[in-house]
């Protein structure tokens, strides 16, 4: 068993499968789950796990280059918005209808058990080197 480190197994070999350029939908509960991109549903119960949590975890494991979140999410959720404009630089934001269209395009979609709207990002990858 790992020791750390993310330790859900279906999570850890989604994010090794993973290369650059590909898209990581990291959302909340209420966030369609488009068709075609593997889906791990982290979903506990209303709020558990967090996106917070989540999306801290993933921070750890991948090299990001990009990242896009909806506009709204400044206004609907203050502090999704921080989370995500002080934890990913250069963060793009768009409409939400267009991160929804935008999100068809994911390799992986990560299902948080956040229970606040707004909470969701399209992490890109970049590479180590």
């Amino acid at each position: 068993m790992k020791k750390a480190g993310i330790l859900n197994r279906h999570l850890a070999g989604a994010l090794a499968e993973l290369g650059h350029g590909d898209g990581v939908l990291v959302c909340d509960v209420g966030m369609p789950i488009p068709d075609g991109p593997r889906v791990v549903d982290l979903a506990f119960r209303a709020g558990v796990p967090s996106f917070a949590e989540v999306l801290e975890g993933l921070l750890a494991e991948l090299v990001v280059e990009g990242a896009t979140a909806a506009e709204e999410t400044r206004n609907a959720n203050p502090a999704a918005a921080a989370l995500l404009e002080n934890g990913l630089p250069g963060l793009e934001l768009v409409p939400h209808e267009r991160l929804k269209e935008l999100s068809a395009g994911a390799r992986l979609v990560v299902r948080t058990g956040e229970a606040r709207p707004y909470a969701n990002v399209l992490l890109r990858c970049g590479v180590f080197f």
